[in-house]
């Protein structure tokens, strides 16, 4: 009784959710597809509850620092063990570690592509600077709209 007290009954419709979490029908749809989330229906309408918008936090949550949806699915699939979240908690801190790891190694990998990179601009540079002075300029304004679309992208 104490557990349904903790636990709303309150449902959820697709459009509720998308609003909610920013996401299409079409992504709740495929993560139902995936076994990710399983809503209860209502004629040709999909009912999500409580659980299905918690399921569908920790999938976007998972989404969002890099795991795939298999990973989501192996952490998802331990939460009605009945260990109180433990071996959710402890399979999601070793596949946080591991994805912590990658990142690290991609970051590494990133600097150094960026410092080749400015390396060869340096020495494209220098090499237009001796020959065609006049192309420096519009090189550095392709760099400054490259650097505007990127930071519009972003935001």
């Amino acid at each position: 009784m104490i557990a349904d007290l903790r636990r709303p009954h309150r449902s959820y419709s697709i459009r509720q959710l998308c609003l909610e979490f920013k996401c299409t029908p079409r992504a709740l749809r495929f993560y139902e597809d995936k076994g990710l989330l399983s809503p209860a229906r209502e004629g040709l309408n999909r009912v999500y509850n409580y659980k299905d918008r918690a399921r569908l936090v920790l999938i976007l949550r998972g989404k969002r620092v890099g795991l795939s949806l298999a990973e989501i699915g192996e952490i998802l699939d331990l939460y009605e063990v009945g260990d109180g979240g433990a071996q959710q908690a402890a399979k999601s801190l070793r596949k946080f570690h591991e994805r912590i790891v990658a990142l690290e190694r991609q970051k590494v990998d990133i600097d150094e592509q960026i410092e080749e990179l400015r390396r060869g601009c340096a020495a494209m540079e220098e090499q237009l600077q001796a020959t065609r002075p006049d192309l420096l300029p519009r090189a550095a304004d392709y760099d400054q709209m490259l650097r505007r679309q990127l930071d519009g992208v972003e935001h």
